[in-house]
């Protein structure tokens, strides 16, 4: 399946499901913004070795970005300092003039209903959508195998 996707801009960018259930996104990305998720991780064990009793690595994720608009700095700067990015991957991607995907965003919009971008891969052509998948049977877009674990129903008499 090969889907086209024309942007505000004119440029074309085409759409194409593989063998693998993972979508191949090519066409020009000259002009492109590209997201990397953050890493936490020298920052909360810093925090960690701070304090007696450390607040979940969840709640620290949302807390150390957290700004007060009365002295113009951060809740916790010593350690927002320490936030790394994981530059080896990429989490989002926004062409100039569209179309924006990022991680956990559905694909019905280019043609690929129920599919769910995962991460995004370097191709020389553009970029290889990974998409989720089930851990089972490894299809994409909710569907399942004849033999895959999801499917197995229990009868009881």
């Amino acid at each position: 399946m090969k889907n086209t996707y024309k942007n505000r801009y004119g440029d074309e960018y085409t759409f194409t499901r593989d063998e693998n259930h993972d979508i191949l996104w090519e066409g020009e990305f000259k002009y492109c913004r590209f997201g990397m998720p953050n890493d936490y991780t020298r920052a909360y064990e810093a925090y960690c070795n701070d304090v007696e009793t450390p607040m979940p690595l969840e709640e620290f994720k949302k807390a150390v970005h957290q700004w007060d608009d009365e002295t113009l700095t951060y809740d916790y700067p010593e350690y927002v300092k320490m936030v790394d990015t994981l530059t080896d991957e990429i989490d989002m991607i926004d062409p100039s003039g569209g179309p924006y995907i990022s991680r956990g965003m559905p694909l019905d919009s280019f043609g690929f209903k129920k599919y769910v971008a995962k991460d995004f891969k370097r191709i020389d052509t553009g970029y290889k959508i990974i998409t989720e998948k089930c851990a089972y049977c490894n299809q994409a877009a909710g569907v399942h195998k004849m033999g895959c674990e999801t499917r197995k129903i229990q009868i009881n008499i």
